[in-house]
């Protein structure tokens, strides 16, 4: 379940978005959580099972697409199809915009839109 995210939940958050490259060093980690608790257009959430926060995503809204900036699952729970479930989870919720990968979120997309080709 997709919860929006909140203050109380930063520990977390900056742990899940240290496991994407871009966010590795420490001062860009907390720089990049900043703008997303003041930035208007940043959105980001958090992806919950049962009592574990267990991913997140963060996206940037303007006039006609949400930019998928950041996509994170905690590597325990990798390959389960968190990820896409996350990423469905925005489509559904801005179902009137488009919803387009970021240079940091493009292979992951990649990734989503090859699995859902059926070849029978």
């Amino acid at each position: 379940m997709l919860i929006r995210y909140k203050k109380n939940f930063e520990k977390i958050a900056m742990g899940l978005l240290s496991f994407m490259p871009s966010e590795k060093d420490l001062k860009k980690l907390q720089s990049t959580i900043r703008q997303y608790e003041t930035e208007k257009d940043w959105l980001l959430y958090l992806w919950k099972e049962g009592e574990d926060v267990i991913g997140l995503i963060g996206i940037v809204i303007d006039s006609e697409e949400i930019h998928v900036r950041h996509i994170s699952v905690n590597p325990s729970f990798r390959c389960q199809g968190i990820g896409k479930r996350m990423l469905n989870g925005i489509e559904e919720m801005y179902a009137e915009k488009t919803v387009v990968a970021s240079d940091e979120t493009s292979s992951f997309f990649e990734k989503c839109h090859e699995e859902q080709v059926d070849p029978f």
